[in-house]
C-alpha cells in the first residue's frame, strides 16, 4: 500500500490532461495550472507518468472488468445465484457458459478502461514531445516508460479482443475513426515497443521503481507476450520467452518469499517477490469498487470475522473440481481459500441469516449445486489477499500483477515446450518446496509429471448434469495444474486455459464445453462497433 505518487501535483497534472490537444493553453481560472508556468522538478516525474498508471487498476479490478473476465469465464470461480441475489440478469451464468455477448460490461469496461489508459499515456507523452510538460534530461526515459506502459495496455487488448485500433497520437482531427489492426499487427507492435525501450528503463528496483515499469518489469512483460505468441500471433517463441525471463532472474534483485501468503499481506510493498504492483492504498483509493474481492465473495455474516465496515455481498466462490485437485498437504489451499466454520474475531461461531441454511451454522463447503442456485455454505472462499481487521470496502494490499515466481513459471514452461522437461521441473519445484513445508517430498515434480495429463476432474458437475471427461489428454497438463496451484485469484487463468487449449474444449461446474475457438477472444462492444464504421466484429459474434 506504499503511497507512490504525489496526490496534490496528480490532481494539477489531472487538470491538464482535460485541456483540448493543442499549444494554446490559455486560461484565466487561477484554480487551473498552465503548461507553460509548470516547471516540474525530478522528484514531479513520478507524479506525471502516475496519472497513465492508474487506469491499470481500473482496467484489472473495477466492476466487471479484466480480472473477472480472465477468471469468471475460467474453471476456479464462479458466481452462482445466491439468497441474496447474485442473478443480476444472467450475467454471470451466460460468462460461466461462454454465452456472453457484445453488450456485456466485462467486454464493454475493458474496452474502454484500457484504451483510456492508452489515451492518458498518448496524452502526456504528446505533452512532453511538445514541451508543454518539460522534463529536462529525463525526457528520453521518461518517455521510454510511457511507451512500454502504453505498450502494456495493447496487451491486454492484444489477449482479450485481438483485432483492435492501434492509436499512438493525442493530437488527431475532431471526429477521427481510427482503422482496426490485426491481432498480429498489434501484437507486433507491443513487442517492438518494448524491445525498443526497454534499455532507457532504470535497471534500480526500490522505491523509486516501485510500481512503475523498470526493466525487470518490461522483460517480464515482454516474455509474457513471447509465452503467448503462438496464439496471438500464429508462430511459437518459446525461446524468446526464456531469455527474457533470464535477464529479470540474472539481475539478482528478485526472490521467492519462504511463504507465498507474504506476497499478498496487506503490507505487502516490501515483498522481493514482486515484480511489478499498482499500489493500493484505502486512504487515497477509496472509490466503491476500487479492490472489492474480498466483498464479492465473503457471506454477510463474515463481517464479524473481520471487523469489516460493511458488510459483504456474499458472491463468489471457488469451483468444487478445482478445490479437489489441490494436494490435500498443500499449504496454498489452505491459506488462500476461506473454508470450513465461520467464527466471528472472539470465536464466537457464525450463523447463516438467510436460505435454506437460516438458523444453521456458516460452515463453508466444498460443494456448489449449480450455477443456477447456491446456498450461503457453498463454496470456499476467496481469501489469497489477506483481509486485515477493520478493512474498509477497498482492500489496502498492493496488487501484483508480475511477481517472480511467474518468471520462473515463464521459464520453466518455455523449457518444457522446448523438450527440456527435467530442467523445467526444478524450476517448478523450487516453487513448490515453500506450499508443502511439512512434506517436502511432495514438493518435487519431474519432468515426466509436467509432460502428463491434468488432474482435474473436467466435467459437468451440477443438479442437472454430471459428465466425465478428466484431464489426462491435456498437453502438459500438469504443468497447467502448477499454473493453477499457484496463480488462483490472480487475474489470469482464461490466458493460461487458451494457451494449453482448454478454454473452449473442456467442461466444469455448469458449463459445457463449446469446441468453438473463436471464443478464445471476446466480441468487441456493441457500443464501439456503432460509434466507428471501421470496425469489424470478431467472428462468432
Amino acid at each position: 500500500m506504499k503511497k507512490i505518487f504525489i496526490p496534490k501535483l496528480l490532481a494539477s497534472l489531472f487538470v491538464i490532461g482535460t485541456l483540448p490537444g493543442c499549444t494554446d493553453l490559455k486560461d484565466e481560472a487561477y484554480t487551473t495550472i498552465i503548461a507553460s508556468k509548470f516547471n516540474p522538478t525530478q522528484n514531479d516525474i513520478a507524479a506525471i507518468t502516475g496519472a497513465a498508471y492508474s487506469n491499470w487498476r481500473f482496467v484489472m479490478l473495477d466492476w466487471d472488468g479484466y480480472w473477472r473476465a480472465q477468471e469468471l469465464s475460467a474453471d476456479q470461480e464462479v458466481i452462482p445465484g445466491r439468497p441474496n441475489g447474485w442473478v443480476d440478469g444472467g450475467v454471470y451464468r451466460r460468462i460461466h457458459e461462454h454465452k456472453w455477448t457484445s453488450e456485456e460490461g466485462i467486454v464493454r469496461n475493458t474496452w474502454t478502461r484500457t484504451y483510456a489508459g492508452i489515451t492518458n499515456c498518448n496524452r502526456i507523452i504528446y505533452q512532453i514531445e511538445s514541451n508543454l510538460i518539460p522534463v529536462g534530461e529525463s525526457k528520453n526515459a521518461v518517455l521510454a516508460e510511457l511507451k512500454v506502459l502504453r505498450a502494456s495496455y495493447y496487451y491486454i487488448l492484444l489477449d482479450m479482443f485481438g483485432n483492435v485500433p492501434l492509436v499512438t497520437q493525442f493530437d488527431l482531427p475532431e471526429g477521427f475513426l481510427p482503422k482496426q489492426s490485426t491481432r498480429k499487427e498489434i501484437y507486433d507492435f507491443v513487442v517492438k515497443e518494448i524491445e525498443s525501450n526497454i534499455a532507457l528503463l532504470s535497471t534500480k528496483n526500490d522505491v523509486s521503481t516501485y510500481g512503475k515499469f523498470n526493466q525487470w518489469a518490461a522483460y517480464t512483460l515482454l516474455a509474457k507476450v513471447y509465452l503467448n505468441a503462438e496464439v496471438y500471433a500464429g508462430t511459437p517463441q518459446w525461446q524468446k520467452a526464456a531469455d527474457a525471463a533470464d535477464k529479470v532472474i540474472a539481475s539478482g534483485l528478485f526472490t521467492l518469499e519462504s511463504n507465498q501468503k507474504n506476497v499478498f499481506l496487506t503490507e505487502n510493498q516490501n515483498s522481493k517477490e514482486i515484480v511489478w504492483a499498482f499500489p493500493l492504498d484505502e486512504k487515497y483509493t477509496n472509490n466503491w469498487n476500487a479492490f472489492d474481492l474480498h466483498m464479492q465473495s465473503l457471506s454477510p455474516e463474515n463481517q464479524a470475522t473481520y471487523n469489516l465496515r460493511s458488510a459483504p455481498w456474499g458472491g463468489m466462490s471457488a469451483i468444487p473440481q478445482f478445490i479437489s485437485s489441490f494436494d490435500k498437504d498443500d499449504v496454498r489451499m489452505k491459506q488462500n481459500w476461506i473454508q470450513g466454520p465461520q467464527y466471528s474475531s472472539s470465536g464466537v461461531p457464525l450463523i447463516c441469516t438467510m436460505g435454506a441454511f437460516k438458523d444453521k451454522p456458516l460452515n463453508y463447503i466444498n460443494e456448489v449445486p449449480s450455477i443456477a442456485g447456491a446456498e450461503s455454505v457453498h463454496g470456499y472462499r476467496l481469501g489469497k489477499f489477506e483481509i486485515k481487521l477493520g478493512a474498509e470496502v477497498q482492500l489496502s494490499n498492493d496488487f501484483p500483477i508480475f511477481r517472480y515466481a511467474d518468471v520462473l513459471f515463464i521459464k520453466a514452461e518455455s523449457l518444457l515446450r522446448l523438450g527440456r522437461a527435467d530442467e523445467a521441473a526444478t524450476l517448478v519445484t523450487q516453487v513448490r518446496k515453500r506450499a508443502f513445508p511439512s512434506n517436502p517430498d511432495k514438493a518435487v515434480v519431474t519432468g515426466a509429471q509436467l509432460r502428463g495429463g491434468s488432474t482435474y476432474a473436467y466435467g459437468r458437475r451440477d443438479t442437472a448434469q454430471s459428465t466425465q471427461e478428466g484431464g489426462d489428454d491435456i498437453t502438459y497438463g500438469r504443468f497447467l495444474d502448477e499454473l493453477g496451484w499457484e496463480f488462483d485469484q490472480e487475474g489470469r487463468r482464461r490466458q493460461d486455459l487458451i494457451r494449453f487449449g482448454v478454454f473452449a474444449k473442456k467442461s466444469w461446474l455448469s458449463h459445457s464445453a463449446t469446441n468453438d475457438l473463436r471464443k478464445n477472444l471476446f466480441p468487441i462492444p456493441v457500443v464501439e462497433m456503432n460509434k466507428n464504421s471501421n470496425l469489424q466484429q470478431n467472428p462468432g459474434y
